[in-house]
């Protein structure tokens, strides 16, 4: 049974987090509405916190025994007063004619019991096998640490360089030292990897920043060029967790569908993120999805077919 609850904040993220800090939930457990954007208003008046709308997933309530109706009724209906007899007007009752005495009739001699036949003696029982001791488990092998990626360095003039290139001097406008390395996928595809520490500044919140960086770069290297290059930016293997983490919230939002028969609106996503919804439901019986909504507060919808 989906239930919501409304919270408030000084921005949207805060109003979130002091709605999954109520419901003790985490936040691929929960659906969000924005029904106000934070105002500052002017000079401090007029201000007004932001306000959200989370939905969430609560068990059913047990069924409660419905009562007996006629051991209420019994117990609410009042009994009868006994009639008060007067004394005087009163009359005896008719004394009940005695039945005849029944002579005692003599006792019969009672037939001698057959003696009991002796019982068999049980079987003695087979002795049970000794139970071998179980094999010692061999102890599970530690798994082997990742080996680092070794990459090849771009050819001078190539895609590959004018990538590192830019994506470089943009860190370091950020401040970051991480290292960009750009190797071609196929075609016409190129994948960048930041590598380097302190490297979730450079990801952002659900991957904002690292959106962000991947459009820039995207923009930069198809001005002036023929046909159209793709690249895709990753650190720390975000995107493939993310995918995997959007695979699960995706089944587990479905088959609440199918258990309710009734559909259900995602939290606001990226045409990435959607096509990885779509992409895993595609293939579920009685379910359909499509996307609602203007960006950039597009959302998927699930819907119950039969």
């Amino acid at each position: 049974m989906e239930k919501t609850i409304v919270t408030t904040g000084k921005t949207i993220d805060l109003a979130i987090e002091a709605a999954l800090h109520q419901l003790n939930l985490d936040r691929d457990s929960v659906s969000v509405l924005v029904l106000q954007q934070a105002k500052g208003g002017f000079l401090g008046f007029g201000a007004q916190p932001a306000k959200v709308q989370v939905t969430y997933e609560a068990p059913d309530p047990a069924p409660v025994a419905p009562k007996s109706a006629l051991g209420a009724a019994s117990r609410s209906k009042p009994k009868a007063a006994a009639p008060v007899k007067n004394p005087q007007t009163a009359v005896a009752p008719k004394a009940a004619p005695k039945a005849p005495e029944k002579k005692p009739e003599p006792p019969k001699a009672a037939a001698p019991e057959a003696p009991e036949a002796p019982k068999a003696a049980p079987a003695p029982r087979a002795p049970r096998p000794e139970r071998k001791p179980d094999a010692p488990r061999a102890p599970r092998a530690p798994k082997a640490p990742a080996e680092p990626r070794v990459y090849t360095p771009a050819e001078p003039g190539s895609t590959e360089e004018k990538i590192e290139v830019f994506i470089k001097g943009l860190l370091e406008h950020m401040d970051s030292k991480a290292v960009p390395h750009c190797f071609k996928e196929d075609g016409s595809s190129y994948k960048v990897d930041l590598v380097g520490e302190d490297l979730g500044y450079l990801i952002g919140r659900r991957g904002d920043t690292l959106d962000a960086i991947q459009h820039l770069t995207n923009y930069t290297v198809n001005r002036g060029v023929e046909g159209h290059i793709r690249v895709n930016v990753d650190a720390e293997r975000y995107r493939e967790k993310r995918e995997d983490s959007l695979r699960r919230y995706a089944r587990k939002k479905a088959q609440q569908v199918l258990k309710a028969r009734r559909r259900t609106t995602l939290e606001p996503m990226n045409a990435y993120e959607r096509h990885v919804i779509h992409a895993a439901l595609q293939d579920m019986e009685n379910i359909t999805t499509h996307s609602t909504g203007v960006e950039p507060n597009r959302r998927v919808v699930i819907e119950y077919v039969r």
